[in-house]
């Protein structure tokens, strides 16, 4: 199934984050938290302005994003966990 965000949100895979620490020790799933990193699946057509317009979205698929720890709504699509967050959730583009 495709999925297409509507407005000014964004379908973001979370990145997998390391299961040792810098020490060597092993945590299991509960220990860790939800990263903070995703990369960028879909864009929508960008928020919608006063004057009817819409501003341009300032990510574009395949980016690579660090959002708020808290935001946006997860989902699954095709036995995969993506997450649905607005733009403004976004905090920075990485490399």
């Amino acid at each position: 199934m495709k999925i297409e965000p509507l407005g000014d949100k964004i379908v973001v895979k979370r990145l997998e984050q390391n299961e040792r620490t810098s020490g060597g020790i092993y945590l299991p799933d509960t220990a860790r938290e939800k990263p903070q990193q995703g990369r960028v699946l879909a864009v929508g057509p960008g928020k919608m302005l006063a004057d009817g317009s819409r501003a341009k979205p300032q990510v574009n698929e395949g980016d690579r994003i660090i959002f708020s720890k808290y935001s946006g709504t997860e989902i699954e699509i095709n036995q995969a966990e993506v997450l649905i967050i607005s733009e403004a959730d976004v905090l920075a583009i990485s490399n």
